[in-house]
């Protein structure tokens, strides 16, 4: 009996997984990061006619450094999900800052090998996001306390004075704050 039971839940667990891999979705501003799941009749419909502009607020990282921060992968996932629901690129403004732990993850590679003794996992997924127009802002207060120049960050990542000013900034230019 135990057996067969242990044989239902794997069968249970694979159909799931099949389940969700079909409902996946590849994203079509951002391919490579960001994979979306369709969401079928929502009780509340994407206004596709609007303009959404956003910033998240980044501030925490991986903790095995040889993996991607979750946190700077929303960003495809918000432009991928919303290109999915029709929306246009253009209609679409994202930024984020990056400081707390996540400073990091902005980084060049040569210096985040030589912290952390593999390669920036971030590179790739901040390059994608930094070419569909996303603004990526390290903190210049924890630029500096981590002893950051601008020759050891990716050159896709803006600095700003601080995180507070490219938040309060940026929102008073009509986005919409997301802390992550």
């Amino acid at each position: 009996m135990h057996k067969s039971f242990s044989v239902f839940l794997l069968a249970l667990s694979i159909s799931l997984q099949l389940i969700a891999q079909k409902n996946r979705v590849e994203g079509k501003i951002i391919k490579d990061f960001g994979q979306t799941f369709s969401v079928n009749n929502p009780d509340i419909k994407t206004d596709t006619s609007a303009e959404l502009k956003v910033i998240f607020d980044i501030s925490q990282s991986s903790e095995d450094k040889s993996m991607r921060n979750k946190y700077i992968e929303t960003a495809a996932r918000f432009l991928n999900m919303h290109a999915d629901a029709g929306m246009k690129p253009e209609q679409l403004k994202v930024a984020m800052t990056i400081h707390g732990s996540a400073w990091q993850d902005a980084l060049d590679n040569d210096t985040y090998k030589e912290k952390f003794g593999v390669d920036n996992p971030n590179l790739p997924l901040i390059n994608a996001l930094s070419e569909a127009g996303v603004d990526i802002i390290i903190c210049g207060q924890t630029a500096s306390y981590r002893g950051m120049t601008k020759e050891t960050i990716n050159p896709n990542v803006k600095m700003a004075l601080s995180a507070m000013t490219a938040l309060l900034q940026y929102q008073n230019q009509g986005y919409r704050f997301i802390k992550f």
